[in-house]
């Protein structure tokens, strides 16, 4: 489940860094994840991720929140129950708190950053079974987590671009930075189950990480107006291909 997550998240100033004018505090897109299962596509999964707004004694912050599940009919197959939350800034999206629960078969983890701004580092927890490991990661001034770089690709002015710009965007997953690298494509109009969408289409890859393959093999289409929404995605990794599909979006801010 890691990389409907990953596809779901410098070289060029085109793709400018706006303030939040993509991102509601009441949204909720549902997804649903398809594999190539002996040669038929095959939905096995839903993915839902959700907005919501949390008080804290000092400041109002942005839940991000990404849940995957898969379907009860492949349950005894591999049972698949993971949880991300990215505790962010509302108007810049920086995030403050990640924590991430994996339950997948018998493989248990739990991860959890505390991001330090002055010394650019991040307090890190990872649990497993019957283990715990406690350490300070330093990281870069831009690094963010999978789920908030996610929402920041969201919200960028991609309409400044054109075909063939690319950026990078540094994330920290299991205590490593990662990279990935975005290119914009083109404006591409497809068939979705919110109706006909003109999108940005983009291809997506990791620079320092070899669990997308293929060039251009790893597309997301976002759509061309005010909420940028992901209504399609398709992935290649090493044991095979699948997708994302869009099927409910409510509470958009535009």
């Amino acid at each position: 489940m890691r990389y409907f997550i990953i596809i779901c998240a410098v070289l060029s100033n085109t793709f400018l860094n706006a303030q939040n004018t993509s991102i509601g505090s009441n949204e909720k897109l549902i997804f649903s994840a398809s594999y190539n299962m002996s040669g038929l596509l095959t939905e096995i999964a839903q993915v839902t991720m959700e907005t919501s707004e949390v008080n804290t004694s000092k400041t109002t912050l942005l839940k991000l929140k990404c849940t995957a599940a898969t379907y009860s009919s492949f349950d005894n197959y591999f049972k698949i129950r993971d949880l991300y939350e990215s505790y962010v800034n509302p108007t810049s999206l920086t995030p403050y708190l990640y924590k991430r629960d994996i339950n997948e078969g018998n493989y248990y983890k739990f991860e959890q950053y505390k991001y330090n701004r002055k010394t650019n580092s991040v307090s890190s927890t990872m649990k497993k079974k019957k283990t715990e490991q406690n350490k300070t990661v330093k990281i870069g001034s831009s690094t963010r987590d999978i789920v908030s770089t996610i929402y920041h690709i969201r919200n960028l002015d991609i309409d400044k671009a054109t075909p063939g710009d690319a950026q990078n965007f540094t994330f920290l997953f299991d205590n490593e930075e990662l990279i990935i690298n975005v290119i914009y494509l083109r404006k591409e109009t497809i068939n979705t189950n919110l109706g006909k969408k003109e999108c940005y289409k983009l291809a997506v890859s990791l620079k320092n990480d070899d669990a997308l393959k293929g060039t251009n093999e790893n597309l997301l289409w976002l759509t061309a107006d005010g909420n940028k929404l992901p209504v399609y995605a398709k992935f290649k990794i090493a044991v095979g291909t699948g997708e994302l599909k869009l099927t409910s979006a409510t509470g958009l801010k535009n």
